[in-house]
């Protein structure tokens, strides 16, 4: 019960922190998006897994920048 309480917690006080953060441009999202692609073609990602890795990749690197993630790749 304890443990349940303490995820619990942890996971509304985490949801807070991305509000905080500043959201990026479109123009970064976008090299981070060709940036994300150039280490799949690299990585040799299949199409069927681009998508969710060009999510995650783009997430990541909003992440160490400072940058709230997104939820849906640009086009």
């Amino acid at each position: 019960m304890k443990y349940t309480l303490l995820v619990a917690s942890l996971i509304f006080a985490t949801s807070g922190l991305a509000e905080d953060l500043p959201v990026a441009d479109a123009g970064v999202i976008m090299e981070y998006k060709e940036y994300c692609k150039e280490v799949a073609d690299e990585e040799g990602t299949s199409k069927s897994a681009m998508d969710e890795f060009l999510l995650t990749c783009i997430n990541d690197e909003l992440e160490s920048e400072g940058f709230q993630p997104i939820t849906k790749l640009p086009k």
